[in-house]
């Protein structure tokens, strides 16, 4: 499963509304074949792995349930592990679409076939955080990333940001950047900053996202989309996985609209007495504030850190 979670990986951002999933056929204790959603969201990963394996007798791998629907872009994939006469198929998550959430598994064991799910589901979700939010929420999923000094700081008085983290900090932003969907910043940040907004990295050149001013001004440069506010970006039917990268402002607003599902922290070992990461958020008092927030990992790029938070649903 963890050869088929890394697969899924592969596809997040790339996949449109579809989830990335990822699908390892094993046999006699060997590796037989290997897939995953494919840009598009077609091919799905379990087909991938089928094409042109004898898969007769193997245990399927797949990190969300086998589709049981069928689409005009392709065959359901309960219905292919069926024919290909799989022994076993073990899953990570179960799928929340309520055109397949639980079908698959059960056409599959009234085929005969052992299922099994629930292994490492978590890590599965995670993954393919933008197809569950769209499924519970009908909106998004929201990463909100914040570079900040150790006193909270995004930018000193002056405004002056660049730059507060060293290169491997930056350069794992940019990893969050080939994962998404849209960049969304704050129309002050587009005019403080003019940013690239793209992925700069070896090999991940093409997979920089659409780009997004939060900003009720249309008049914006070639190729940046504008969304007028956060309600307009909850609406955003065709987006399912948003990496908003600031300013204070526009972190304010997403948070004040409980937008945010993922909160990304990139702490500097400075101190800087300038402007704050965030204004008003919309509280009442402090124990609002408290159960909202789940941590998550911290991954040391010294000298900085990434620390991770989920929000408590």
């Amino acid at each position: 499963m963890g050869a088929a979670l890394a697969l899924a990986s592969r596809g997040a951002g790339r996949t449109g509304r579809n989830p990335p999933v990822g699908c390892v056929l094993v046999k006699d204790g060997r590796v037989l074949a290997r897939g995953w959603t494919q840009p598009g969201g077609r091919p799905h990963a379990e087909e991938m792995a089928l094409h042109g394996a004898n898969a007769a007798g193997a245990t399927a791998y797949v990190t969300l349930e086998p589709c049981a629907h069928q689409s005009p872009r392709g065959p359901a994939c309960a219905d292919g592990l069926i024919a290909a006469g799989v022994a076993r198929v073990v899953v990570a998550a179960t799928d929340p679409d309520p055109r397949t959430n639980g079908a698959g598994l059960a056409r599959l064991a009234a085929a005969g076939i052992a299922v099994s799910h629930g292994v490492r589901a978590d890590e599965a979700r995670a993954i393919m955080a933008g197809f569950f939010t769209r499924q519970a929420l009908g909106r998004p999923h929201i990463t909100l990333k914040l570079a900040v000094s150790l006193d909270g700081s995004v930018a000193m008085a002056s405004g002056q940001s660049r730059w507060i983290t060293g290169p491997r900090a930056r350069a794992h932003a940019h990893l969050e950047r080939a994962r998404a969907e849209m960049i969304l910043v704050g129309r002050g940040t587009l005019v403080a900053d003019n940013p690239r907004l793209d992925v700069r990295l070896p090999g991940l050149e093409d997979r920089a996202p659409i780009v997004a001013v939060m900003s009720r001004d249309a008049v914006l440069p070639e190729g940046i989309e504008a969304v007028a506010s956060p309600a307009a970006l909850a609406a955003r039917a065709v987006v399912n996985l948003v990496l908003a990268e600031g300013g204070a402002g526009l972190a304010s607003s997403l948070i004040a609209a409980d937008l945010v599902d993922r909160l990304l922290l990139y702490r500097a070992p400075i101190l800087m007495g300038g402007q704050p990461a965030l204004a008003g958020i919309g509280l009442s008092d402090l124990a609002a504030a408290h159960g909202r927030w789940q941590p998550g990992p911290v991954l040391d790029l010294a000298p900085d850190r990434v620390e991770t938070y989920t929000r408590i649903r």
